[in-house]
């Protein structure tokens, strides 16, 4: 229930003569306290006048006092309300706040609580704005991977229903759809391969074991792959024992190699090292001679879903997930990938990483001719 206004001016008044009677009563018993511990009285007159100064000095005091705790609580208000709204915002999902002003009103003093709780929020809000930004091309890509070959599927389904089609013409249909099947198949066991390797929980299982042996058993099974395309196979594989997990290394050699036939032409080169370099540094190298990439697609190429050039390498099929998978698999020994391409001059992927183990003895040399 809100008070009239009078009635407000009235309690106002009765609180100052209260407070004034509270502190003329103070002065009073501090001034007679004093008087009577030095013995000595003063003229009346002096004393009421004293009693009065003394009086509104203490009442001024209390309100100073009182006016100081309600100018904190002001400013608290002005700094606490902005950062309760910016937190209400990013609990919407608006990450786009702005609290600089508040900021600076500091000064830039890292060291004060409200400078450091501003700053706090404002780093919270840049990082979930990012992981949002991913979330939702994420989300963008999934889709669009996995439209396109539900159009197909739907497509070339409905096509099938025209009972005048040839035998060879059903059966184009039918390997198409099939293919788009083993594409949607191949997306769904990469993205939840990816999210399993990304889990915070996720372990690697280790054992010694022969890279060399690795590799060349890989490059065997690519065999037809390369062969198709009389590809030539330049290896040289030093005998080296790795403590890795082999699996999830299985699956880095696949996709390099595999990719290096897909972008080599026909007759063209692909070279496979693999060597110790100065002390347990591990060094797998993979060359080829295929279509290169400029400096735009190297920089991106282990973001997932990316395509140097969708429009030229639609029928070559994959998802942009593989080189994001090999990524995160070395990643998780402790290695590293690098990429060395120049447009129209092939690609060369080099893996390192430390083996903390050595060269048994002189590797294998050789030419392989598809």
């Amino acid at each position: 229930m809100k008070l009239p206004e009078y009635v407000k001016r009235i309690l106002g008044m009765v609180a100052v003569m209260s407070a004034l009677t509270v502190m003329w009563s103070l002065s009073y018993w501090i001034t007679e306290t004093f008087y009577d511990a030095i013995h000595t009285r003063p003229h009346e007159f002096a004393r009421l006048l004293i009693n009065a100064i003394l009086g509104f000095f203490l009442f001024g005091c209390s309100m100073f006092f009182i006016t100081q705790i309600k100018w904190v609580k002001n400013r608290q208000e002005k700094f606490l309300h902005p950062m309760i709204q910016a937190m209400k915002m990013m609990a919407e999902g608006n990450f786009n706040i702005d609290l600089s002003y508040y900021r600076n009103q500091f000064n830039d003093r890292g060291d004060h609580p409200y400078y450091k709780i501003i700053d706090s929020i404002t780093h919270m809000a840049d990082r979930l704005g990012e992981m949002e930004e991913m979330r939702q091309e994420f989300i963008s890509n999934v889709s669009h991977e996995i439209q396109s070959p539900l159009t197909s599927i739907s497509g070339f389904a409905h096509a099938l229903k025209n009972d005048s089609l040839d035998p060879k013409e059903r059966e184009r249909y039918l390997h198409i759809i099939e293919m788009e099947s083993v594409r949607l198949s191949k997306l769904s066991d990469n993205l939840l391969k990816l999210t399993s390797l990304e889990s915070d929980h996720f372990t690697l299982d280790r054992e010694e074991y022969r890279l060399d042996h690795q590799l060349r058993r890989i490059i065997l099974a690519n065999e037809p792959q390369w062969t198709e395309k009389r590809i030539n196979m330049d290896i040289d594989l030093e005998k080296v024992t790795v403590h890795a997990d082999e699996d999830l290394m299985d699956q880095v050699w696949t996709n390099l190699i595999h990719n290096s036939i897909k972008f080599t032409p026909e007759e063209g080169t692909i070279s496979i090292r693999a060597s110790i370099q100065s002390g347990d540094n591990v060094m797998v190298t993979i060359k080829d001679t295929g279509i290169g990439m400029d400096d735009d697609s190297r920089m991106h190429i282990f973001e997932r879903f990316y395509k140097a050039d969708e429009s030229r390498n639609r029928h070559l099929g994959g998802s942009g997930l593989g080189l994001s998978i090999v990524k995160r698999i070395i990643d998780l020994h402790g290695g590293e990938i690098q990429v060395e391409s120049e447009w129209g001059k092939g690609t060369t992927m080099i893996v390192s990483c430390d083996s903390n183990h050595y060269t048994l003895n002189d590797g294998g040399e050789g030419e392989i001719e598809g």
